[in-house]
């Protein structure tokens, strides 16, 4: 039974079929971020020409994100162009697209390109188009909490942060310039939590001699987190040792409490087990608190609430052998009755294994499981 296509209902129906440039099998990478990129790298050696489609020209380090978005890092520190970095790999083409649908039956990929709807087809597909922002069915949210995901994301934060000084210092209402001062990050993971840290850092800091009216130490940085710890993948002494770190450096954490709205002027923060809500004035919030796969696996088998596919053990769909989906948008069992966390060593990981079962289809060999092996994990409060 065929999966019905992840097709999006604006698709033109005549897109233009790109010909392929050999005889030679074709392999069609999406995304390349941590796993698409290990994958396209892992095929250096085979008989077969790989595509790798993004709609973003460069790679991105995603867990230094947080220091372009707090001034720390430049933006050109934490990324380089995906050519560049595959450019002495004779068998890879780079298309620079936002690829709208998989169409598995027929084995193509949609895209929109400079030249408009066009279809590749493939042999094999590796779908590492990793995830997005997830605001829990309030979408509307987002204008008002940017989250972090990208340079652009990191910019628009930067800008925020940087802007909501500017304006404590240049205005005589009290009230105004707390609000301009108060910084509400949403969710405790390490994104949370880096996030929090490096703020409460930058202003008593970096920024303490460089206002007049203002004492930048003066900033409240509140992290807001639903569940009853920061960091709930850790083990609890670290999950313990972070909430002290935090505290220490100046962070103001609300454990066990949801956010319940957003607008440009703050928050309204739900205790648990309470009915009314508290509101926190505040001119910057930043969401950490949850991501969605991309929809692009959607229709390739069933997923889990975040979007994630359900894959086999070697991370191919149960209808459709010859596609892979890896890091984010995978659902991939730990072995341990959990699922893998959406983090770089689990994308690097995945993609490599899809390569593997890629060369064990070209040499006619049995695949193998994808067997995780964890290198540990690290969240930065601070310096």
């Amino acid at each position: 039974m065929s999966a019905t296509p992840a097709v999006p209902p604006t698709w033109n129906p005549r897109p233009v079929l790109e010909r392929r440039l050999s005889a030679r099998p074709r392999v069609v990478v999406v995304g390349g971020g941590f796993g698409g990129l290990a994958a396209a790298r892992a095929l250096e050696k085979a008989d077969v020409d790989v595509v790798l489609i993004d709609r973003r020209n460069h790679h991105l380090f995603q867990p230094l994100l947080y220091q372009v978005a707090t001034a720390v890092l430049a933006p050109a520190a934490i990324s380089m162009p995906i050519r560049s970095l595959l450019r002495h790999q004779r068998n890879v083409r780079v298309r620079l697209g936002e690829v709208v649908g998989v169409d598995p039956a027929r084995k193509v990929v949609q895209l929109e390109g400079r030249v408009g709807a066009e279809e590749l087809d493939y042999d094999w597909l590796v779908l590492a188009a990793g995830a997005t922002h997830s605001y829990f069915g309030q979408d509307g949210w987002a204008a008002d909490a940017p989250g972090l995901k990208t340079l652009n994301d990191a910019i628009q934060i930067r800008q925020r942060v940087l802007s909501a000084f500017e304006q404590a210092e240049w205005t005589d209402d009290a009230e105004a310039r707390r609000a301009c001062l108060t910084f509400v990050v949403v969710g405790a993971g390490p994104t949370g939590v880096e996030l929090a840290g490096a703020l409460s850092e930058i202003a008593r800091r970096t920024l303490v001699e460089d206002f007049r009216n203002i004492d930048s130490a003066e900033a409240r940085v509140l992290l807001v987190e639903g569940g009853p710890t920061v960091l709930s993948a850790y083990p609890d002494g670290l999950r313990a040792s972070a909430l002290d770190q935090l505290r220490d450096v100046g962070v103001e954490v609300l454990l066990e409490c949801r956010v319940v709205g957003v607008d440009d002027q703050g928050v309204d923060v739900q205790k648990a087990g309470n009915t009314d809500s508290e509101r926190i004035d505040s001119r910057t919030v930043i969401w950490a608190a949850g991501i969605e796969a991309s929809p692009l696996g959607q229709g390739l088998g069933t997923t889990d609430r975040a979007g994630r596919v359900h894959v086999l053990p070697d991370l191919s769909v149960s209808a459709h052998r010859e596609v892979f989906v890896v890091g984010d948008m995978a659902h991939t069992d730990d072995h341990k009755g959990g699922i893998l966390p959406g983090v770089a060593q689990v994308a690097l990981q995945g993609g490599n294994h899809a390569s593997a079962c890629i060369h064990a289809d070209l040499a006619r060999k049995p695949r193998t499981a994808f067997r995780y092996r964890d290198l540990g994990s690290m969240a930065t409060i601070g310096r």
